[in-house]
């Protein structure tokens, strides 16, 4: 039918071009509502053709009835042997007969309307109903294009210069933030930290010098325990230079 492929067009049309201005599902649902218009209106054109033919069907009945009744007339009007009322009988008679063959012909048209009518109703139901089928698969694929499409522009969005673009930015700033920080700490504490470093320093110094002093003299004596009946020997040059030595590394010691 006409009105349906109108919808098929129109479906198709709609479901291959989702971005449109119009909403998609609002056409298809628009187009069934039309189609069940035109339904409502050949049912009402039925019902109105199916109302004539009942009026003229009563019509042609009362025609028959009259006409059987005026033929019994003539039959009464002939046995009482009056003829000129027998003729007018006969007369009435063929009017109602003549209208009821005119009713009849108009019957069968109405009848060959109604039948028409009918189905076209039928088919058009039938339409209808896989038409709500076709438009519910539409909507669906027009609803998931839809959100396909915000997906895509979300994701699109993301790799571009939206969301990540914003963390990277965020990111940048807290790095900036921490080293601000780090620098303030060390401007702040900077001075007082580099003091103790260096005292911790000469601490450590000191403590090796006096590790090493210590463990000399414990060769020293390890020395003079070994040979206690050696006698001493008179100081030479070289060990005039040991001695000043380390005469220097202890005052080096006691001045840290």
């Amino acid at each position: 039918m006409n009105m349906f492929d109108r919808f098929k067009r129109v479906a198709k049309a709609n479901a291959n071009n989702l971005l449109g201005k119009r909403d998609p599902e609002k056409v298809l649902n628009q187009a069934v509502d039309d189609l069940q218009k035109d339904l409502v209106t050949i049912r009402q054109s039925y019902a109105e053709v199916m109302a004539t033919q009942k009026r003229m069907q009563r019509q042609k009945d009362q025609a028959d009835q009259l006409a059987d009744e005026w033929y019994k007339r003539a039959q009464l009007a002939l046995e009482k042997g009056d003829d000129e009322l027998a003729r007018e009988a006969l007369s009435r008679k063929t009017q109602q007969t003549d209208a009821s063959a005119g009713l009849d012909e108009q019957i069968a048209v109405q009848t060959d309307s109604l039948a028409k009518l009918y189905d076209s109703m039928t088919q058009l139901e039938s339409k209808i109903s896989e038409a709500k089928s076709m438009k519910d698969q539409y909507i669906a694929r027009a609803r998931t294009a839809k959100t396909a499409t915000k997906v895509n522009d979300m994701l699109s969005d993301v790799g571009g210069s939206s969301s990540m673009d914003a963390f990277e930015r965020m990111k940048e700033k807290v790095e900036m933030l921490e080293t601000q920080a780090e620098v303030s700490g060390q401007l702040q504490f900077g001075a007082s930290t580099a003091d103790m470093e260096s005292k911790f320093k000469a601490l450590e110094a000191g403590s090796a010098v006096e590790d090493e002093l210590s463990a000399m003299k414990r060769q020293l004596t390890a020395g003079s325990d070994a040979a206690p009946e050696a006698k001493a020997l008179p100081a030479t040059p070289g060990d005039a230079a040991v001695e000043d030595e380390l005469a220097k590394m202890k005052k080096a010691a006691e001045g840290n």
